[in-house]
């Protein structure tokens, strides 16, 4: 493992890496969109510091879970509007469409990726989306503010109007079993690439966490960028510390005071 500190030659490592990549796979957590102001879950003062996380068989289970579990997404649904792509959600949306990249891999909720331009073909969404719901029984889609005024209406959950069932925010709950579909594409991409970068992301989940794990044991280098260390660091070909907007994107130096 070689830890690189020192923004420039992170940076230097990195183009340098991608520009060599034939199939590069992008995997991405929280970390990528704290730079946007969108708060992570597990760091101190995260979302799960403040609150305990509602279980999906909690969900299920309880009306009073279900109402407070609404609650919390249509407080989050306010951050993620009032949040803009930063420039590391740029730079890899250009990545994606120039080709260069097959897949960006997320762990993220908060739709940033979508806005910043990775077409759906290449996004693989690991925990689903806190951008809309689902019905859980017959999957039909409704959208947040229509959720939102369900409860106004009714003063309950709200409820699937094609078949009954429970609505549910289309996110990964704990508890909750992962899309098998996003998996495999998950899986069958790290297997695929060449070089790996994993950004933003403690690789703590699992399975989440066993991605960079499969593309490295397949042969592809792994690339770690993050503020801080991470569960698979001694994996890694080089860890790259520091800003990820500004290790992806020279250009986000524009305007920072003191930037090298």
């Amino acid at each position: 493992m070689n830890i690189v500190s020192d923004l420039a030659e992170g940076r230097r490592i990195l183009a340098e890496a991608i520009g060599a990549a034939k199939r590069l796979v992008l995997f991405t957590g929280a970390g990528v969109s704290t730079e946007s102001g969108i708060p992570d879950f597990r760091s101190p003062g995260g979302l799960w510091s403040r609150m305990r996380p509602i279980t999906f068989q909690d969900f299920v289970a309880s009306e009073a879970a279900r109402l407070e579990d609404w609650r919390r997404r249509f407080h989050l649904m306010a951050e993620f509007e009032a949040a803009i792509p930063n420039a590391g959600h740029r730079a890899m949306a250009r990545l994606v469409g120039s080709g260069k990249a097959i897949a960006l891999i997320t762990q993220n909720i908060d739709g940033l990726h979508e806005r910043s331009g990775v077409p759906e073909d290449r996004l693989i969404r690991l925990h689903g989306t806190g951008t809309h719901a689902s019905c859980l029984d017959c999957h039909e889609r409704m959208e947040i503010a229509e959720a939102e005024a369900a409860i106004a209406a009714t003063g309950q959950s709200p409820r699937c109007p094609a078949c009954g069932g429970l609505i549910k925010c289309a996110v990964v709950s704990f508890g909750q079993a992962m899309p098998e579909a996003e998996m495999t594409r998950a899986e069958a991409a790290s297997r695929a690439a060449d070089l790996f970068v994993a950004a933003g992301s403690s690789l703590q989940v699992h399975p989440a966490a066993g991605l960079p794990v499969a593309a490295r044991r397949a042969g592809a280098r792994l690339l770690i960028v993050n503020r801080d260390e991470t569960a698979l660091d001694s994996l890694a070909d080089r860890v790259l510390r520091g800003p990820i907007g500004r290790l992806f994107d020279p250009s986000d130096d524009a305007g920072r005071d003191g930037a090298p």
